[in-house]
């Protein structure tokens, strides 16, 4: 029995896979390589010494994903594919529902057809919305401001419908806050091809010189430092924390929706120094107006977490940065 991996090639999911791989677990990987690159199998492979076997599928293919329960006996599923940018998403709302939305249905229609009923999904925080205090929890109302936000919504919707429908599913839905850094072993991480959305992505092609310097946007938010604070989480305890839902799941029969973060905040310029810190250097940034959009702070309330899996993040943002430019001074040295 194995553990499919929608998106596993991505930053996300090849750091589930080295997880789940060094627990001993068999799994199938499975990626269309729109948000993630070719290589990223072979180097899980090199990272665990272990084989899998690797489909080139979209979840909108369903003949494509029928074939991969055909040909494996698989036990669970950690749905991680999925179309992602946020501004993306305003401009390409059709794409974004279609493919997070029309994709997630019919891979829990292959599922139920194969009588293969586990799943833990990849859902963010952003489903929390612009108006919610923090610290933010699981039981709060949530909103969307964006056709991304609306996707992560109604399919956590269709998936707790479906249980209620139907017992024998077992489902965990995990709302990540900010997943940063690197495997420890320097060789798998976040390489965005283009100017990357996120902070730390940004903050690492600043320190390799293919950005000359780091916008900072809005230096005067309610926060000690004046810079946004958000609560960003090593992607290796957020690997660790799949690990724990996916043992939840085998042994419960139930829809819980848990906070996958710190339960701290860090600024942004906290995120810079650190950074600093661990590539040895001083980093330029300037300051520019508030985006709109953009809230003060927000971080998650991770108590359910440590109640229902037993995890917690143990990783702070130093090792957050240090494994971050590993990864990086790794990528430039082999370029």
């Amino acid at each position: 029995m194995a553990v499919l991996l929608t998106g596993g090639a991505g930053f996300i999911g090849s750091h589930i896979c080295v997880e789940l791989l060094d627990r001993g677990e068999d799994i199938i990987l499975l990626d269309n390589y729109h948000n993630s690159k070719r290589e990223v199998p072979g180097i899980i492979k090199e990272i665990t010494g272990r084989d899998f076997p690797v489909y080139e599928a979209d979840i909108l293919d369903e003949p494509a994903l029928r074939a991969v329960f055909k040909e494996n006996a698989v036990e669970a599923v950690i749905h991680l594919a999925g179309l992602k940018a946020v501004g993306e998403s305003v401009s390409r709302p059709l794409a974004y529902y279609e493919n997070n939305i029309i994709g997630s249905i019919r891979l829990l229609r292959v599922m139920d057809d194969f009588a293969c009923r586990r799943i833990v999904f990849s859902s963010s925080a952003t489903v929390y919305g612009a108006d919610a205090p923090v610290p933010y929890r699981e039981g709060f109302p949530v909103s969307a401001a964006n056709p991304y936000g609306w996707t992560k919504l109604f399919v956590e919707r269709i998936i707790q419908d479906t249980r209620a429908a139907d017992p024998s599913w077992s489902a965990a839905i995990l709302r990540y806050f900010n997943p940063v850094g690197a495997h420890g072993s320097g060789l798998i991480g976040e390489d965005p091809e283009d100017i990357p959305n996120n902070l730390m992505p940004r903050i690492a092609k600043v320190a390799t010189g293919e950005l000359p310097a780091l916008t900072v946007y809005g230096g005067d938010y309610e926060t000690p430092d004046g810079t946004g604070v958000r609560d960003y989480i090593h992607i290796s305890d957020l690997a660790a924390g799949h690990r724990s839902a996916l043992d939840h799941i085998r042994e419960n029969s139930s829809c819980e929706v848990v906070n996958l973060g710190t339960g701290k905040g860090y600024s942004v310029l906290e995120m810079l120094r650190a950074y600093e810190k661990a590539c040895g250097k001083p980093l330029s940034y300037t300051v520019s107006p508030r985006r709109p959009g953009d809230i003060a702070a927000y971080y998650a309330d991770v108590s359910y977490a440590r109640e229902l899996l037993g995890w917690e993040a143990k990783l702070g943002l130093d090792d957050m940065c240090a494994s971050s430019w590993k990864f990086m001074y790794n990528k430039m040295s082999r370029s």
